[in-house]
């Protein structure tokens, strides 16, 4: 038996509340981190980047207010810290270029090339059964054309990419990023 004289006494000390961590939710968490667009020689990369967001609006626009920077002669706005969950218009996350930390928007458009004898018409049923459906054909290319995914969403789009890919003949397929044009310089 142990025994404790009277003058001991234990004291019981609760921890203080822990204060409640709430994250942030991710709008973009269906969206993947890294994009890489083009062929195996000239492919580039791009990041998602946090704190900003994209708004396409179905037509071009005047100057949205608070945005940093418009694409597409307004139709596309870019805006710093987190979307309105009541945007009605389609949003997307802004990705970096890793080479120069630029930034880039996805559209939704994915351009599609087959090789010299193929023509892209020849493919309608290929290209519908991996998602997509053509949204311009091109003249001067009949084996090229710019898709759409299906279900008109941009995270879709970006998804099925390797379905394309997979497609018999296909030579390039790249997800269309809109960038703030540059000047460039001549030597």
């Amino acid at each position: 038996m142990i025994y404790f004289p009277a003058e001991y006494s234990i004291t019981i000390y609760s921890l203080p509340p822990i204060a409640e961590v709430r994250f942030q939710k991710d709008y973009f968490s269906e969206y993947p981190q890294q994009i890489r667009v083009g062929s195996d020689g000239s492919a580039v990369s791009y990041t998602r980047k946090s704190g900003y967001y994209a708004i396409h609006y179905n037509q071009s626009s005047t100057v949205a207010p608070g945005a940093i920077l418009q694409l597409n002669e307004g139709a596309i706005s870019v805006f710093s810290g987190e979307p309105n969950q009541s945007e009605k218009n389609t949003l997307s996350p802004i990705y970096t270029l890793e080479s120069n930390g630029s930034p880039a928007v996805p559209t939704g458009l994915v351009f599609i090339r087959f090789a010299e004898d193929v023509n892209v018409k020849s493919q309608h049923e290929a290209i519908n059964q991996a998602g997509y459906e053509i949204e311009q054909s091109l003249d001067y290319a009949p084996n090229a054309a710019w898709l759409r995914a299906r279900s008109g969403n941009i995270v879709d789009a970006i998804a099925g990419i390797f379905r394309l890919q997979a497609i018999p003949n296909v030579e390039n397929v790249e997800l269309q990023m809109l960038m703030e044009r540059g000047l460039r310089l001549k030597n």
